[in-house]
C-alpha cells in the first residue's frame, strides 16, 4: 500500500484530505513543516501533500529537506498563493500545485498522474 504523507496547519483539511484519500492508501498526518520532516524521515511516503503556508516550519522549507533526503519524492503543493507562488514551489522540487480550495477529483488526478 502506498503511503501519503499528509500535511497542513488546518486540521479540517487535513482530515478531508484523508477522508478522500483513504482506502487506496496509507496516510501519515502532520500539522508543521518540521512534523512533516520527521514524519518523512520515518514512513518513507511515496508522496506528500504539503501546505504552503504554516508555523513553526513552512512547506518550502520543509520540502527542501525532503528532497535532499529523497530526490524522487513526489510533492504536491496545496495552497491559497499559487499564482504567487508557484515558480519557488516549482524551483524546490514539487511535482504539482494545487490551489485551494480545491476539489477531490483535481487532487487525485495529480497523484494518478505521479504515480
Amino acid at each position: 500500500m502506498k503511503k501519503i504523507l499528509v500535511v497542513d496547519d488546518e486540521s479540517a483539511i487535513v482530515e478531508l484530505v484523508s477522508f478522500m484519500l483513504s482506502g487506496p492508501f496509507k496516510i501519515i498526518t502532520a500539522k508543521d513543516g518540521r512534523e512533516a520532516v520527521e514524519k518523512f524521515k520515518v514512513f518513507k511516503p511515496e508522496i506528500v501533500i504539503m501546505d504552503v503556508m504554516m508555523p513553526i516550519m513552512n512547506g518550502i522549507e520543509a520540502i527542501k529537506i525532503m528532497k535532499d533526503i529523497d530526490p524522487d519524492t513526489k510533492i504536491v503543493a496545496l495552497t491559497a498563493y499559487a499564482d504567487k507562488k508557484g515558480e519557488e514551489l516549482r524551483s524546490v522540487g514539487v511535482d504539482a500545485v494545487i490551489e485551494k480550495p480545491f476539489k477531490k477529483r483535481e487532487l487525485v488526478h495529480a497523484i494518478k498522474n505521479l504515480l
